[in-house]
C-alpha cells in the first residue's frame, strides 16, 4: 500500500470516527441535530438507531485501520472496508440524504482508487 493510499484510508478511517462520535454521542445535542438538521424530538426519538448506526461506522473505521496497520498484507482488507463504504454512502444517499454521497462515498472512492492505481 502506496504511503498517499494509506493517509487516504486513515483519512476516510477517522471521518467514519467521527460518524461515530457524533451518532453515539452527540446525537441529540446541538452539534448532533446541527450536522444532520434535526429537530430536537426527531433526535430524540431516533437516538438509539443513531447509536446503532454510529456503531457500524466504528467497525468501518476499525476495519480501515486494521488494513493500514498490516500494511501491504491489509491491501484486500482495505479493498472491502471501502468497499463497505462507498456502498453504505450510496445506499445513504439514495435514501436519506444526497450529501451523504459527498461526505461519505466520495472520499472513499478516491481513496480506493489511489489504493488500486498508485
Amino acid at each position: 500500500m502506496s504511503t498517499i493510499a494509506a493517509i487516504a484510508v486513515v483519512v476516510i478511517a477517522l471521518l467514519h470516527a467521527y460518524f461515530l462520535v457524533i451518532e453515539m454521542f452527540y446525537w441529540t445535542k446541538p452539534l448532533g441535530r446541527r450536522a444532520f438538521g434535526l429537530t430536537p424530538e426527531f433526535a430524540e426519538a431516533t437516538k438509539t438507531l443513531a447509536a446503532n448506526q454510529g456503531l457500524y461506522n466504528g467497525f468501518l473505521a476499525a476495519g480501515l485501520l486494521w488494513s493500514v496497520y498490516l500494511g501491504a498484507a491489509g491491501r484486500s482488507i482495505a479493498i472491502f472496508f471501502l468497499g463497505c463504504v462507498i456502498v453504505a454512502g450510496v445506499f445513504g444517499a439514495a435514501t436519506a440524504n444526497k450529501k451523504i454521497l459527498y461526505v461519505q462515498a466520495l472520499p472513499a472512492v478516491v481513496a480506493l482508487a489511489l489504493l488500486l492505481f498508485v
